[in-house]
């Protein structure tokens, strides 16, 4: 993900091309495609759009930038839709607490809804893959805390309007062959929130997944792990795209093996994709890349397994992953493996002993090919 506008060279970027399966850049950054697809042709490379936003800092003496980090100009909005700026009961503008010069629109808007595809349909086609829709949100206070909008006092009626923006430009973007990817931040704590806007999507973002620090991990419980785990696990039966983004320092190695593991539980094809985040927005140099990126586990034997209270485990043709999901401070829990693996340290074992909210990936020798 690269949206902070940190210096790129031609190295970088056919590096990284064949390392990922997906790429997202800003609108600006569509020269860095062509050189992408030349290093790896499957990567896929989207393209970043807000979908609840208009930015006014992309509005320059009376003109809106020709590249826009969203569907609709905030010039051509002031002058043309006013009407689609969502306003609080006090009649102002919602502007985003934190992020100046972002204003909240009206998603709902059949109007808006039509002319924001169009709009990116016509900046993405032949050039992007798809689109990241940034900001499918949940409550109507977002960005507010306390403040809904005027046409949305409430979060079932806010949730509405965003699906409704999904299913009246579907048929927008398909017929385009525009994916569309949709960040859906904290869909864990509304219940079928994920499944109901992914109805109209080919795929979703998951921008705080598991670990949201070195020491916040989610434990399993019904808005935690198995939730955020299931995500995968319904998109890759449906064929769908999932990104998820945990968050921990570099060198933080539990929250690390954590997330894999845990993404390594639902995880079945290229149609998902893990990558890390240290800093919140640190939308620049490429995340890390790890040894356990380029293990090959082979084809899984299965769904994952319970093997005790929040414990699971899965198996590959070449190696176990294993998950336990209990709090952070419960006890080690220690589980045989059935036979010797290798550790992450390259050591053989035959049982592995895991703290609460931590995970192993493990490798074993794969079946000879006949």
């Amino acid at each position: 993900m690269h949206w902070n506008g940190t210096p790129v060279t031609d190295e970088m970027l056919a590096e990284e091309a064949q390392k990922r399966d997906y790429i997202l850049l800003n609108a600006w950054e569509a020269d860095y495609v062509p050189k992408l697809k030349a290093a790896n042709p499957t990567v896929t490379v989207l393209v970043y759009k807000d979908m609840s936003s208009t930015r006014s800092y992309a509005c320059r003496d009376g003109k809106d930038d020709k590249h826009l980090p969203t569907g609709i100009g905030f010039c051509d909005a002031e002058k043309n839709r006013p009407e689609w700026f969502l306003k609080g009961p006090n009649g102002k503008r919602l502007e985003y607490a934190g992020y100046q010069g972002h204003w909240q629109m009206d998603v709902g808007n059949p109007k808006y809804q039509k002319e924001w595809a169009e709009n990116v349909v016509a900046a993405t086609k032949g050039v992007f893959d798809g689109v990241l829709i940034d900001n499918a949100l949940w409550t109507c206070d977002t960005y507010h805390p306390g403040t809904c909008p005027s046409q949305y006092r409430d979060n079932a009626s806010f949730q509405a309007a965003y699906s409704s923006f999904f299913a009246n430009t579907r048929e927008i973007f398909t017929s385009a062959g525009v994916k569309t990817v949709a960040n859906m931040s904290n869909a864990r704590l509304h219940k079928d929130g994920w499944k109901n806007y992914m109805a109209n999507l080919d795929g979703g973002w998951d921008e705080w997944w598991l670990s949201f620090s070195d020491t916040e991990q989610l434990p399993d419980y019904a808005e935690g792990w198995r939730r955020q785990v299931a995500q995968i696990a319904e998109n890759e039966a449906a064929g769908k795209i999932t990104l998820v983004q945990p968050h921990f320092s570099k060198t933080a190695v539990r929250p690390f093996r954590y997330a894999l593991a845990s993404y390594f539980m639902a995880a079945n094809s290229t149609k998902s994709a893990i990558a890390e985040m240290e800093k919140t927005d640190g939308y620049g140099e490429p995340s890390p890349w790890h040894p356990e990126y380029d293990w090959d586990l082979g084809k899984p034997s299965g769904p994952h397994t319970s093997v005790g209270t929040n414990v699971y485990r899965r198996d590959f043709a070449c190696g176990t992953v294993v998950v336990n999901a209990n709090p952070t401070d419960s006890k080690a829990i220690t589980l045989s493996l059935g036979g010797d693996h290798l550790n992450e340290a390259g050591t053989n074992v035959n049982s592995v002993s895991l703290p609460g909210t931590s995970g192993t990936i493990l490798r074993k020798t794969c079946p000879s090919k006949r």
